[in-house]
């Protein structure tokens, strides 16, 4: 076989040698590489600094009330607020008091979920709807939610509807803000994508517009329970009925008119409790599929 003959052969040769390494180098950069972590290793990284926290908030604590900065009827030691604690615990009213004010959190904010999203969706899509409610949206959102309980407490009586009708006040505008603010980030190419598609309509919105605006939603429900969450202390502080029960926020407001600051700071720190185990329970886990899922985080396990 002659030379000339040779020369497209090994010119075929190499250019299939480089599509190959051209494909194995996409292939390289598409793997996410997964390991998993070391369990010593997650102990440092993810437990050990919230405890290490914690340990010093409590040291700082501790030590302001040894140095008796204020009198104890001001600032209780930390032993004192464990001691009522305890007392809850064996009055067996400590998971009733909880339980009364997460059930009335989730339930409001899986309301305004229902409520805010189709607000956010149309809204954000219709043009004249946004101009006329995009601003009352924004001033709603910056509206204290305790400015709503005297006004439904007024409409509804003091009755749960109350309690419900500030969280839903609450929570709404930031959930549909959140939903607005991730539809306009949304690329116009996966509009005219889906479109092209048949995903128009409720299909587009639902196979289209909330996936890619999913991150901003997802900030937008973040925000809507932190919103739901306030909202409902701030009812359960000004309204007071035998019918409504004792929730976080009464309980704190009943430890305010006994005087008791012991009981005044586990109110807060219980509230404090439930807040941040919402988010890490429901919320962080959230966060991370999506940012795996966009390929924005890498999984070790």
């Amino acid at each position: 076989m002659s030379s000339t003959d040779t020369a497209p052969a090994v010119e075929k040769n190499d250019q299939h040698d480089d599509s190959a390494s051209v494909e194995a180098g996409l292939d390289a950069l598409d793997a996410v590489q997964v390991q998993r972590t070391p369990v010593g290793e997650v102990l440092r990284q993810k437990v050990l600094p919230p405890v290490l926290g914690i340990v010093v908030v409590l040291a700082a604590w501790q030590l302001a009330y040894s140095l008796k900065l204020t009198t104890p009827d001001k600032l209780p030691s930390p032993g004192d607020v464990w001691h009522s604690l305890t007392d809850l615990w064996y009055q067996g009213t400590l998971f009733s008091i909880i339980w009364t004010s997460v059930w009335r959190g989730i339930s409001g904010f899986l309301a305004a979920v229902v409520i805010g999203t189709p607000i956010g969706l149309l809204v954000a899509r219709i043009r004249p709807l946004r101009a006329a409610l995009g601003p009352v949206l924004s001033g709603l959102q910056s509206l204290p939610s305790v400015a709503w309980v005297p006004a439904a407490v007024i409409w509804l009586g003091i009755n749960n509807s109350a309690m419900y009708a500030v969280i839903l006040l609450g929570a709404v505008p930031s959930i549909a803000n959140g939903l607005i603010a991730g539809i306009d980030q949304v690329p116009p190419i996966y509009l005219r994508a889906g479109r092209t598609l048949g995903a128009t309509g409720i299909a587009g919105a639902r196979h289209v517009l909330l996936p890619a605006a999913l991150p901003g939603y997802l900030a937008g429900l973040k925000q809507g329970w932190a919103f739901s969450w306030r909202s409902l202390m701030a009812a359960e502080l000004i309204a007071a009925s035998p019918d409504l029960g004792v929730g976080l926020g009464r309980y704190l407001e009943n430890q305010r008119e006994f005087s008791d600051m012991s009981g005044v700071l586990l109110g807060i720190v219980l509230i404090l409790v439930v807040g941040v185990a919402i988010d890490l329970l429901v919320f962080s886990p959230l966060e991370r599929r999506v940012l795996r899922n966009r390929g924005l985080l890498v999984t070790s396990r």
